[in-house]
């Protein structure tokens, strides 16, 4: 997770993110870094390993507080970079970044995917796509950050098979990031099946998510708008999977919903009123999931 030291609205993001709503607060950084501050804590107090790097005042990155955008990594020693939409967020790729990790984790394979820039073609990590690892399948609902090339260029890089789709909002938008609207963990997925019109496309994402055993959780368009597709699983000390996502996520869902992913595993949540508003992303996109093996 990356400390934020200059978060604030990024107009060059907002142009195809409708979930950013510029508050034109002066205390925006100082209630997002509490925030951030306040869901590191909530984590480690409840056994999850959280690397925290806090993030340099130059180059101006605003949105540095979403690492898993830019980079991913796999446990087979793979990170990879990604080609992303606003300029001002390309310099989120920091050395330093990698360097504190790679003195902690191994690496054995750099892929990046940023020379797509070049062509204006993007794919913002596992943002754009979300990962079923165990499966090796990448699900990616298109939009100007989430182009089907790079996509493809990704699953044959990394042996993925890629499930592609649109998904809309209410005002018929395209879902900028993948990562809003669904959420993959080890038995179930939480997804905004009424994002999807083209009833062939539905068909085949729930035959591929029935192919891997998983329950389908299905939320509204209301709930996604509330970040309540912006969820991730993870791993606590023991090895016991934890869901983790906002406290305005976890409002909206239903008594039978919480039972139901309660069922599966404890669930965690965090007040981000602040970064979700500016930012446009919520508690998945807080967090780059390291996967690679730690150092010894």
């Amino acid at each position: 997770m990356i400390r934020p030291v200059n978060f604030s609205f990024n107009a060059e993001t907002a142009v195809n993110n409708a979930f950013q709503v510029n508050d034109a607060q002066a205390d925006t950084q100082t209630k997002a870094a509490a925030e951030f501050n306040n869901m590191v804590h909530t984590l480690r107090s409840n056994g999850i390993d959280v690397l925290v790097i806090d993030d340099t005042p130059s180059p101006h990155t605003p949105d540095s507080i979403f690492p898993n955008n830019w980079v991913s990594f796999h446990d087979d020693g793979t990170v990879v970079l990604y080609p992303m939409f606003a300029v001002n967020r390309r310099a989120e790729r920091k050395p330093t970044v990698l360097q504190k990790l790679f003195s902690q984790f191994e690496h054995s394979k750099l892929v990046d995917l940023s020379r797509w820039e070049e062509k204006g073609l993007f794919l913002e990590g596992t943002g754009s796509m979300v990962l079923d690892r165990e499966n090796k399948i990448a699900y990616a609902c298109i939009s100007p950050r989430t182009n089907l090339e790079v996509l493809q260029d990704y699953c044959a890089q990394m042996n993925y098979s890629a499930v592609a789709f649109h998904a809309s909002d209410q005002q018929d938008q395209l879902i900028y990031h993948t990562n809003v609207m669904m959420c993959v963990a080890d038995k179930y997925v939480v997804i905004c099946l009424d994002s999807i019109r083209d009833s062939k496309e539905k068909e085949n994402l729930l035959q591929s998510i029935q192919r891997t055993g998983k329950q389908v959780v299905p939320i509204s368009l209301a709930q996604m708008n509330a970040f309540a597709g912006n969820m991730l699983q993870v791993k606590n000390a023991e090895g016991n999977p934890v869901l983790v996502m906002s406290q305005q996520a976890y409002d909206a869902l239903t008594t039978d919903q919480v039972k139901t992913l309660a069922a599966f595993n404890p669930i965690l949540s965090a007040s981000l009123d602040t970064i979700e508003k500016n930012g446009g992303g919520s508690a998945r996109c807080m967090m780059a999931e390291i996967y690679l093996p730690e150092k010894v």
